[in-house]
Parts: C-alpha cells; sequence; structure tokens
C-alpha cells in the first residue's frame, strides 16, 4: 500500500503545481522562479539524504539519480532566471 500512497501523492502533487503555474501572469514568472529555486535547493537536500540513508546498490543508484536531476534542476532554473533578470538591465552605457 505504500506504493501505491507515493504515487497518489505524486499525482496530487503534480496536478496542483500544473494548475498553479498555469494561473500565474507572465509578470510574475521572475519572482516565480526565484522561489522555486529555493525549492529545488530543498529537493537536493532531499535527495542527499535519501542517498546517505541508502542501504541497497539500487537505492543507491536511485538516490545519485535523484542528486543529480535535483542538482540539475536547481543549477537550470539559476540560469534561466538569471537570463530572464538580464532582459531587464538597461542598455545605456552599453555602447562603446
Amino acid at each position: 500500500m505504500e506504493g501505491f500512497t507515493a504515487l497518489y501523492i505524486f499525482m496530487l502533487a503534480a496536478f496542483t503545481g500544473y494548475e498553479v503555474i498555469a494561473r500565474v501572469p507572465a509578470i510574475l514568472h521572475t519572482p516565480l522562479m526565484s522561489g522555486s529555486n529555493f525549492i529545488h535547493g530543498v529537493v537536493l537536500v532531499g535527495a542527499m539524504i535519501a542517498l546517505g540513508n541508502a542501504d541497497t546498490t539500487l537505492g543507491k543508484i536511485i538516490g545519485f539519480i535523484g542528486v543529480m536531476l535535483a542538482t540539475g534542476n536547481a543549477v537550470g532554473g539559476y540560469v534561466v532566471t538569471e537570463r530572464m533578470l538580464e532582459m531587464f538591465k538597461s542598455s545605456k552605457g552599453e555602447a562603446k
């Protein structure tokens, strides 16, 4: 029953996340990305804790994959946020 409960929670979280993000106005996407980067960091810490507590080889492999995906997600979020913030910078003084 544990697997079905975890799958139910995952599906509920995915649906809720999609519905919340779909209703965000375009002007708020940059602050939303900054806030979600914090959450990605928390996910990374959780993945590292899961990897550290893994006892079996399969658990270690899944934990390692989780750490790698969470790291890529967090770093990618910061890269996207930085690019979005670059669009708002003034181009004055750049011409030489």
